[in-house]
């Protein structure tokens, strides 16, 4: 590109920014407030970024019921100790030093089983252990394939909880990106309606101002020819100061109008802001059984209170199960081999089954966990009632606000 062109495009650019520099001078529609609002204000990053939490929480969920790939390995272990033996030909213990050296690692596949709350997993091991002493040697311990399953019997299902609050909580946090939405293009029509009227009762203060100082001078030219009295003019007077404070304060209030919607849609404060109204409304007529219906389906609140009485009744489960005695199965089935080298670790493989079956009977706790149930019962029913009068104060909202609504279409008609 010609080196002219560019110095040429570069002082108009200066030149420009010499005659128009000061504030920025944008024109406004209602329509292009609202679009603003959802592309720039802080607001609409802060709803996005909220939904984003709220999406990858569902996704993490998601991933729970997904088989997971994992890899343990304990590279070095050394450990030099003395401990207890005992001496057959003096017939007493005796403390003996003891050297060792293990490395070890394990790859493994669980998969949760959500209808049980239990987990099923598919392993393999290898194991390695040096001995140092009076005899050294080495052994390796292979693992080749291990299936098993592990899982609570009378226990809490903590897997069956999350398959009823977590999809809901995910279809909450869509509905609410919506709802924040609307508000936010609620409250930028607030600002928008608020600089309007900011700038109408601006220029009507001009042009009373303009007024004002015309029957002034108009007075004082009477006044001269003993037309008004010495009264009148000072009435007139007074009336032209009137006008030019309430001009101050209009131009004042303007400034704030301004200001708030240039911060709400996160431009420059100095930036300088003309609307262009919009034409008369439609006549729209909502049904209150209609608007009923969609805030049943569309507002997130009916979700929130749905999410709060299902983790009411989680608590009330999990206290339930936790204060019975619970019993824990582990079973499994493989191969395994030891030997002195590697090789021969994965050879002759002999067969492992292992089965376990673990209980906890709580004997005296005081009643801690009588008492952590009853307390789970009694926060469930507080949190059915609260959900319904929540219920019921936003359907009473809906009806109110849908009479205004109507209300209003009627006095613009």
């Amino acid at each position: 590109m010609d080196r002219k062109f560019i110095y040429r495009y570069v002082i108009t650019l200066l030149m420009l920014a010499c005659v128009f520099g000061g504030k920025a001078q944008l024109t406004l529609t209602l329509e292009r407030t609202i679009t603003l609002a959802a592309d720039s204000s802080l607001d609409a990053f802060r709803y996005k970024n909220m939904y984003l939490a709220g999406y990858w929480e569902y996704r993490t969920y998601k991933a729970g019921r997904l088989p997971s790939l994992t890899l343990n390995l304990t590279p070095a272990q050394y450990r030099r100790y003395f401990t207890q033996r005992y001496d057959s030909e003096a017939d007493i213990d005796v403390y003996r030093k003891q050297q060792s050296f293990y490395a070890g690692g394990q790859l493994e596949i669980e998969q949760n089983f959500d209808l049980l709350g239990g987990t099923f997993y598919l392993d393999t091991d290898l194991d390695y252990m040096r001995y140092f002493g009076d005899q050294t040697y080495n052994q390796f311990s292979s693992v080749p394939i291990r299936l098993g399953y592990q899982q609570d019997l009378l226990g809490y299902n903590a897997f069956k909880w999350e398959r009823k609050i977590e999809p809901l909580k995910y279809e909450k946090v869509k509905k609410e990106l919506l709802y924040n939405v609307e508000q936010m293009s609620e409250q930028a029509t607030t600002y928008f309606v608020a600089l309007a009227m900011a700038q109408v009762e601006s220029d009507l203060a001009k042009e009373n101002v303009a007024t004002t100082d015309t029957l002034y001078r108009t007075g004082q030219e009477r006044h001269k020819i003993a037309s008004i009295s010495q009264a009148d003019l000072r009435t007139l007077k007074l009336d032209a100061v009137d006008a030019r404070n309430t001009l101050k304060n209009a131009e004042m209030a303007l400034k704030r109008a301004m200001f708030s919607l240039a911060s709400y849609l996160n431009f420059d404060k100095n930036t300088e802001i003309r609307l262009r109204l919009p034409s008369r409304p439609r006549n729209m007529e909502i049904s209150v059984d209609k608007a009923l219906e969609l805030a049943r389906a569309n507002n997130p609140t009916f979700l929130e209170l749905r999410q709060q009485i299902l983790e009411a009744q989680q608590q009330v489960d999990k206290t339930k199960k936790e204060a019975m005695f619970n019993a824990q199965i582990n079973a499994s089935v493989g191969f395994n081999q030891v030997s002195k080298n590697i090789q021969d670790a994965y050879k002759n493989l002999q067969q492992q089954e292992i089965v376990s079956l673990s209980v906890s009977i709580p004997l005296v706790d005081w009643g801690v966990r009588k008492g952590k149930h009853n307390i789970a019962k009694n926060n469930l029913l507080v949190t059915e009632t609260s959900a319904k009068q929540k219920e019921l104060t936003v359907e009473e909202d809906v009806i109110m606000t849908v009479g205004d609504f109507n209300i209003q279409q009627a006095l613009i008609g």
